[in-house]
């Protein structure tokens, strides 16, 4: 087939044993920590899961160094564990949705959270304070196979050492499993598809010359550097 324009490049994320992820969508759960959710405004205790999107391409390398996005004056970091999809398809039931997943790794959702706070106030999509350019920094995927389905252990961040997140996998309110049942009740989901499964407490601003690092316990840390 001849196209019109030259063919984008296929966005892809490491896998720590040496092959690469290809990436189709990433998905993200909003406010899936009861601390995180009480921190925003809300009560986690009535709220079902709810999702939004970022584009493929939005994934920048671990090591990686990055802009201050344009357009905010209060960039906010979220740490979050990352979930890769190996197969997929509509309704999958919550005791088979780990039978769709290849792996996991460390994320961050960044977000302008100024513009965020606009968007709600004028009832507006989210997207350009969720979906924009190099906003879905992720570590290399470590595989199933590696690390089982880590479902407790600590996940934080550190910006210049300093913590500024900490929470543990086990406060998630939907798991892996329902988030993915859930999810796919929304839209089918696929092999390459990226699930950023919540931030726990601690959200805040980063500032340019700042650096990073992020933490899921048996996973491989992200690092990031604001320029």
């Amino acid at each position: 087939m001849q196209y019109a324009i030259p063919t984008p490049d296929v966005t892809t994320v490491a896998v720590t044993n040496g092959e690469s992820f290809p990436v189709r969508r990433i998905y993200c759960v909003g406010r899936n920590y009861a601390a995180h959710a009480r921190e925003m405004g809300h009560d986690p205790n009535r709220e079902p899961p709810f999702f939004f999107m970022k584009p493929a391409d939005a994934i920048v390398a671990s090591g990686s160094t990055i802009p201050y996005p344009t357009q905010t004056a209060d960039y906010h970091y979220e740490i979050e564990m990352v979930v890769a999809l190996k197969g997929g398809g509509r309704d999958i039931p919550v005791e088979k949705a780990l039978d769709v997943v290849y792996g996991y790794a460390v994320g961050l959702d960044m977000t302008r959270r100024d513009m965020q706070s606009v968007a709600k106030k004028m009832q507006r999509p989210w997207d350009m304070s969720k979906g924009f350019d190099r906003s879905a920094p992720c570590s290399a995927i470590s595989p199933v196979s590696e690390v089982g389905h880590p479902s407790k252990g600590a996940i934080w961040l550190k910006v210049n050492d300093e913590p500024r997140q900490q929470g543990d996998l086990s406060d998630l309110i939907w798991n892996v499993a329902e988030t993915i049942s859930a999810l796919s009740g929304l839209v089918e989901l696929a092999p390459g598809d990226l699930i950023f499964s919540g931030t726990p407490e601690g959200v805040g601003p980063v500032k340019k010359g700042e650096t990073m690092h992020g933490h899921v316990d048996g996973l491989t840390d992200l690092m990031i550097t604001i320029e």
